[in-house]
């Protein structure tokens, strides 16, 4: 498993801390591998998810490290999203 993974699922289960996150989303980091989210945390996996948001490992870092905007992200293209939009939104707000 990914160093950058582990490292991401403890900053996401910070913020994901409050169980702000009802549904299930899953970030599809490319080469390094997946990680959910949902009421209960983030972990490492890859399992069906409600949403799915694709990013390289370098736009990944900046959106969990609270550098990168993952709207601003989404909007060059950097990040995409499959699945429910408005769920994306309610994660991009949580990860803000």
């Amino acid at each position: 498993m990914s160093e950058l993974l582990d490292q991401a699922v403890s900053a996401l289960n910070e913020k994901l801390s409050g169980g702000a996150f009802s549904a299930t989303a899953k970030f599809d980091v490319a080469d390094l591998g997946a990680i959910m989210l949902d009421s209960s945390g983030a972990r490492v996996g890859d399992d069906d998810a409600d949403v799915t948001l694709r990013a390289d490992a370098e736009t990944f870092q900046q959106i969990v490290g609270g550098e990168l905007d993952p709207t601003g992200a989404f909007m060059s293209g950097r990040l995409t999203v499959d699945g429910d939009m408005s769920l994306a939104m309610q994660l991009a707000s949580v990860l803000a």
